[in-house]
């Protein structure tokens, strides 16, 4: 039996017994954090091979465009007969700058408005590439495919770089990405040309990107920016090959890019862009639940406008008026029968992602989904040298609050005008260290919540980094919003802290970091839903390195430990924690984690034994399989006792030719006590794309929750069962991200035990955006 066939069935044979064991008794628990975990890991495969002294990054030098470009994906101009050509030579994952498996050609010309990239991927099996038709920035379904990749670093700081991404049919991604923090945001948007083909050698992607869509020092000499060109190869492993080499005894990546020198002459235009949106919708709701009638609501038609200046080449305004901020595509649902605290969700909406990266900080004091409805915003945000400038503002219609402590959090939206600010300052120190200060602040009637603070970051070595923050809250809240959430009724003030070591080479990780936050701190413009603690956490990591061909790219090992307190000195968690990593052919990924916990809640403090556990595998371009987690104790929160969770959620994905996407999810819950069955929830999610070409597709997103509950263990009446059904229908045509169009009906159904699910709102919309540049 072949090495691959033997990973197959042994990860099938795993999702088997696991999903065979849900249905029987067995005391399963699935943890969220497990899936960051298989993320921040699944990065690292690699083989083993002894350190080597390894070349340097290269030095290019880019010409002039000899003729116009017509982005087509056919490079039969005299443009790319003329261009620097870079070799991307260096496999880095799984091996460890060995030769690349298969050759490919990046080329790069210029002329007064636009950088021109074109790559030449050679394959020996063009049958076997693996490309797909979908959104744009669709990442879990696009890194599946073959692809290339070019970073640049405009300010050759560093620090930052602009992401392009493309793949073998023309799919754009792109991203933001940040050194310091290990930020790669795929939400922000510019807007750029790309075109792709599959020939009988391989594919052929090229690209035009106007330089009024990047951010460059001012200068009248010659320019030299960080570039850094890369081809994905995932068969039965994922090849990541690169124009540099990429030491692993160095843990930052913008210090080891080629460099790219002989941009003149070029700015960005007037660099003026104006967005203006149209959006119509209407909400029917079923006032007299559940027997009335659907009640046609009111057509409602909002105008708006977002424009960009680019007051110079790297100091970019942002403004809006009456801004549409609603968001297209449906939450990925969270089961929150029985959490303690606030859920996350990230931000996916255009306007705050333009220079997100400038009010990052260790804290996340910083969280724009805390702005619901406004009705205007400002936003300045650039780099002059080696200073990074971020400034916010906006006036909002609704004032989100969380209420953080120690042992639950609680959150309520207030139907109140706030206005809010945040000016954001860092410093480059030396080559590659920054020291910074945040202000955020909400004010409204009775209402105000002031952060401020500094923090810092300091590369000690290739290998050693320290970051640190301090922040300090002044919050006053209106007196019946204090008294109904058991706030002071007076002002307050609050401090928050955090420190941490990271050791990050080939083959050990270490970190260690401190977290302090007291009991009256608040940062209701970020994300902060637990305070009154003093953590300590720290860990180890081994990992060793495969063989090429072998049965394992990577196996890690590691030990991981935390302790908190609150403020009165009394423990409230406690966790030490062992786990083990295998990455290996056919895309296949297994972790596990066994910890002993400790956990005070309400007065008892519980004894927790947990087992997680994450199975992945990619067999093949169209298909992926997943499966997460967990074995073992956990609290009913609810009821304040010891209980035994089983929770489990797998997923599924294959594609059907180039055009169809599937994407099936499921979590299961179940808490029991002493034998008997406190309650079970299941959560399906069902997400169906047809992307018609790169710009145009349908999509219907269902999403169904049903819990179970037994109302003799409660301590408080409950409702048996209730399900819930939400839908989505959506069609989709984008030119580019601001020129858009789309077309969409979702709704909304309830049902309970001696109910049917019976619809309780639907909701028409249509919104036409345009992107206007000069």
């Amino acid at each position: 039996m072949s090495g691959n066939k033997l990973v197959l069935m042994v990860h099938l044979f795993f999702f088997a017994f696991i999903i065979t064991w849900a249905g029987s008794d067995a005391n399963l628990l699935f943890g969220e954090e497990a899936r960051a975990a298989s993320e921040s890991l699944s990065t690292a495969q690699s083989e083993q091979q002894e350190a080597k002294e390894l070349p340097p990054a290269q030095h290019y030098t880019v010409t002039r465009a000899t003729s116009e470009v017509k982005v087509d994906g056919v490079l039969d101009e005299d443009a790319w007969a003329n261009a620097v050509v870079i070799k991307i030579l260096y496999e880095y994952l799984p091996g460890d700058n060995i030769p690349a498996p298969v050759e490919t050609d990046c080329l790069v010309t210029y002329d007064n408005n636009s950088l021109y990239v074109a790559f030449r991927a050679f394959d020996p099996n063009p049958r076997e590439i693996r490309a797909h038709l979908m959104d744009r920035d669709a990442m879990d379904t696009f890194i599946q495919d073959d692809h290339v990749t070019i970073l640049i670093d405009s300010f050759n700081d560093e620090r930052r770089a602009f992401q392009f991404r493309v793949n073998p049919l023309g799919v754009q991604a792109d991203a933001n990405f940040s050194e310091l923090e290990g930020y790669e945001d795929f939400s922000w948007d510019a807007i750029w040309d790309s075109a792709g083909q599959i020939t009988d050698e391989g594919y052929v992607v090229e690209i035009a990107i106007p330089f009024n869509q990047l951010r460059f020092p001012r200068s009248t000499g010659a320019q030299t920016w960080g570039f850094s060109a890369e081809r994905s190869y995932p068969r039965s492993v994922r090849h990541r090959i690169q124009s540099h080499v990429r030491d692993r005894n160095i843990s930052c990546f913008l210090c080891q890019v080629n460099k790219l020198a002989g941009f003149e002459g070029i700015t960005p235009g007037r660099n003026l862009e104006f967005d203006p949106t149209l959006t119509s919708s209407r909400t029917d709701i079923r006032s007299d639940f559940p027997q009335g009638g659907m009640e046609a609501g009111k057509a409602e038609v909002e105008p708006g406008i977002t424009a960009r200046w680019g007051i110079t080449p790297n100091l970019m305004l942002n403004a809006t008026g009456n801004p549409e901020f609603s968001q297209v595509e449906a939450d990925i649902a969270q089961l929150d029968v029985n959490v303690r605290f606030a859920l996350y969700y990230p931000e996916k909406r255009p306007f705050f992602l333009e220079g997100a990266d400038f009010f990052l900080t260790p804290l996340q004091a910083v969280f724009t989904r805390t702005v619901a409805d406004p009705v205007a915003g400002l936003k300045l945000t650039g780099k002059m040298g080696k200073n990074a400038l971020g400034v916010f503002s906006a006036h909002d219609t609704i004032n989100n609050l969380i209420f953080p402590a120690n042992q639950t959090s609680e959150s309520t939206s207030l139907d109140q005008g706030v206005t809010s600010g945040v000016f954001r300052y860092r410093r480059d120190v030396g080559r590659a260290s920054t020291l910074g200060v945040l202000y955020a602040g909400r004010t409204g009637e009775d209402y105000s919540n002031q952060v401020f603070g500094f923090d810092g970051f300091m590369r000690l070595s290739n290998t050693k980094t320290v970051s640190f923050q301090y922040l300090h809250s002044e919050t006053d809240y209106p007196q019946d919003v204090a008294l109904s959430y058991g706030q002071s009724m007076e002002p307050f003030g609050g401090d928050a802290l955090m420190a941490q070591f990271l050791h990050y080479s080939r083959s050990w990780i270490l970190h260690a970091q401190y977290r302090d936050l007291t009991s009256n701190f608040r940062a209701d413009y970020g994300f902060i839903p637990r305070v009154d603690i003093r953590r300590f956490q720290g860990g180890i990591l081994r990992r060793f390195w495969g063989k090429p061909g072998g049965w394992y790219n990577y196996i890690e090992f590691g030990i991981d430990g935390s302790r908190t307190q609150d403020h009165q000195g009394t423990l409230t968690d406690q966790t030490i924690a062992l786990r083990a990593s295998y990455n290996g052919p056919l895309q296949s990924f297994l972790w596990l984690n066994v910890s002993r916990d400790k956990e005070f809640f309400n007065g008892v403090t519980y004894d927790l034994n947990r087992l997680q556990f994450i199975s992945e595998i990619k067999p093949t371009g169209a298909f992926r399989l997943y499966l997460f987690g967990q074995i073992g104790d956990s609290i009913d929160y609810f009821n304040s006792r010891a209980g035994d969770l089983l929770s489990l959620s797998p997923s599924i994905e294959f594609k059907l030719g180039r055009h169809l996407n599937i994407n099936l999810r499921h979590a299961l819950e179940r808490l029991s006590t002493t034998g008997a069955e406190i309650y079970q929830a299941n959560l399906t999610q069902a997400n169906l794309v047809y992307s018609l070409n790169v710009r145009t597709f349908v999509r219907a997103i269902l999403q169904y929750r049903d819990v179970v509950r037994d109302p003799n263990l409660y301590l408080f009446p409950v409702e048996p069962e209730s399900n819930t059904l939400f839908t989505q229908f959506l069609f989709s045509y984008k030119i580019n991200p601001q020129t858009v169009l789309f077309l969409g009906y979702s709704d909304n159904y309830l049902g309970m035990q001696r109910l049917d699910l019976t619809q309780t709102d639907r909701t028409f919309f249509i919104k036409i955006g345009y992107a206007w540049v000069l």
